[in-house]
């Protein structure tokens, strides 16, 4: 299932859907499908079309520290945790503090 969900979300990329939305959907979908990687290309994508996507700060931080970087993880949090304050979003801020934590407590 998750295969065909990323097959159609590419299929719509750069068509007139493209967006923030289709690419934030598209990193996660790939990185339930276990391809951080590419995830993290999605999610920085999404991030191109509206930097203030507090929701994908949080998936491109989680996608990073999937794939092994860690610098860039809390780089990513710490982004977020910043957009998520000056938006009002309590919630993501709260939560990607917590993940930015849990990373620092990490060894390296």
């Amino acid at each position: 299932m998750n295969e065909e969900l990323v097959g159609r979300l590419r299929a719509q990329l750069g068509g007139p859907r493209d967006g923030a939305m289709l690419r934030y959907s598209l990193g996660t979908a790939l990185l339930a499908q276990g391809d951080a990687a590419a995830a993290v290309v999605a999610l920085r994508a999404a991030l191109a079309f509206d930097p203030h996507y507090s929701a994908a700060w949080k998936a491109l931080g989680r996608a990073l520290a999937q794939a092994g970087e860690r610098d860039a993880a809390l780089a990513a949090y710490e982004q977020g945790i910043t957009v998520a304050q000056q938006r009002g979003d309590v919630q993501a801020a709260r939560e990607m503090t917590v993940f930015a934590n849990r990373l620092r407590q990490t060894p390296s």
